[in-house]
């Protein structure tokens, strides 16, 4: 994976489970988003470098008797020091873990191309025909009129993705659990493989069960499951909860992700996503030994290295790749601002109808040093986990996010409804659209 700038039928009648289900995830969805937009505000923002260490303490992660209790939205720090310089020492995966999946190793690399318009080919569903679209992505039902963004196809340069086809899919995850893993992007990620690949099933062979963390869609016909884990900080953290997770402090235990690897463990594929929580400043750190609530303090992005050793840790330990296929999602950009690929513009997302072009943009939305220390993460693993690097792809898509075609929980004040660019939504994805190409590439990998 490289880290550089270049670095993309009928309508179903569905049973009164859907409409219960509609009415749950688009509760948990829209109660959330607003903070994590904030942090956009400024083109500066982004975590302060990690005070230098001159020694480090390292920590075994994932130990069974660890932490006495478990984090919730109501836990909180006694105290808080400065990071003491604890390391986590994560397994080694050894040398039988061979070299790391991706398409580099292939002829072609399919992370590298451009967008085509292909109105004959796409989208490959429509956003009425999937009844368990989301409110906060359905863009063309709050408003949105061009319909452009549904009819990109990413072509690699040198090579051709292989083509989406639902049977074969289906084929593949007979008698399996395919999980998504994180936060509202791969929430994103895991509604669009549902759309894709609920049109096939007959209404009284599919159902959909919200238990609040995690959601399941089922098919009966092929034993599958498709699911979504709320952990969007992977380790344990105080937001946990799919609903109530706006709090002032962010409280995370980054020696155990043990929390939630209890519910992904039994998947046979799990895809993992991780990065936008961590762009909302200092992290509190409340390690497992640690028995009377004090709390260090950590920026971002330090306190994300630490939360990847420990998911490293359990991957390196856990995951046999002849029976277990991992893919970690890396950045989802955002675009929030205009002058980054039109000099002189003072707007955003909104109002976008067309991909980027120019070859190797990179905006502000895609951290690098972020990225640098996934990437160093992710080696250490080898080929226990495949890389689907949608971050070059998707930079040039500024047209794809909802803006301002989406359900908002909070209301709206007459100052922002007049400036409809002030409330965009430049960070999740319209579907259909860029997503389903994420998951395109998942086939592929399969």
């Amino acid at each position: 994976m490289s880290v550089t700038p270049r670095w993309s039928r009928k309508k179903s009648h569905f049973p009164l489970l859907a409409v219960l289900l509609l009415a749950f995830i688009t509760c948990s969805i829209l109660y959330n988003e607003f903070s994590i937009q904030q942090i956009h505000e400024s083109p500066d923002h982004g975590s302060t470098p990690s005070t230098p260490q001159t020694s480090f303490t390292y920590v075994k992660p994932n130990l069974p008797n660890g932490a006495s209790e478990v984090l919730d939205r109501f836990s909180s720090c006694n105290s808080t020091r400065n990071y003491s310089g604890k390391k986590i020492q994560w397994v080694d995966p050894g040398t039988e873990s061979g070299r790391r999946r991706s398409a580099r190793q292939e002829s072609c690399d399919v992370f590298s191309g451009k967008w085509v318009f292909d109105n004959q080919s796409y989208p490959l569903y429509k956003e009425s025909d999937c009844p368990y679209m989301s409110d906060q992505l359905a863009c063309h039902k709050h408003g949105r009129s061009d319909l452009q963004y549904q009819y990109w196809r990413w072509q690699p340069h040198n090579c051709n993705l292989k083509r989406w086809n639902v049977t074969e899919m289906w084929e593949k995850l007979r008698g399996k659990r395919l999980m998504f893993v994180g936060d509202s992007l791969n929430r994103g990620q895991w509604i669009s493989m549902v759309c894709l690949l609920q049109s096939v099933i007959p209404a009284d062979k599919k159902s959909m069960t919200p238990n609040a963390q995690l959601t399941i869609f089922r098919a009966e016909e092929y034993n599958a499951t498709v699911e979504f884990l709320w952990a969007p900080l992977l380790v344990e953290s105080n937001s946990d909860d799919p609903v109530n997770h706006r709090l002032s402090e962010r409280i995370i235990r980054p020696d155990s992700v043990l929390k939630h690897s209890s519910q992904w463990e039994h998947a046979d594929i799990l895809i993992f996503n991780s990065y936008l929580w961590w762009r909302q400043g200092p992290v509190k750190l409340l390690w497992s030994s640690e028995e009377n609530g004090n709390c260090e303090e950590l920026d971002g992005l330090g306190a994300m290295e630490l939360a990847m050793g420990a998911w490293a840790d359990w991957v390196a330990s856990k995951v046999i790749p002849q029976k277990k296929r991992v893919f970690f999602v890396t950045t989802s950009p955002t675009h929030f601002w205009s002058q980054e690929w039109e000099p002189g513009s003072e707007g955003n997302c909104y109002n976008q109808m067309r991909p980027i072009t120019l070859e190797g943009y990179w905006g502000s939305g895609s951290d690098l040093p972020t990225m640098r220390m996934v990437d160093k993460v992710l080696s250490g693993l080898g080929s226990k986990v495949s890389v689907i690097n949608i971050t070059q792809l998707s930079e040039y898509r500024k047209d794809g996010h909802p803006s301002v075609y989406r359900k908002f929980w909070e209301t709206l004040s007459p100052q922002q409804l007049a400036n409809p660019a002030s409330y965009s939504d430049c960070i999740h994805w319209c579907l259909p659209g860029v997503p389903d190409v994420w998951n395109e590439l998942i086939f592929h990998f399969l």
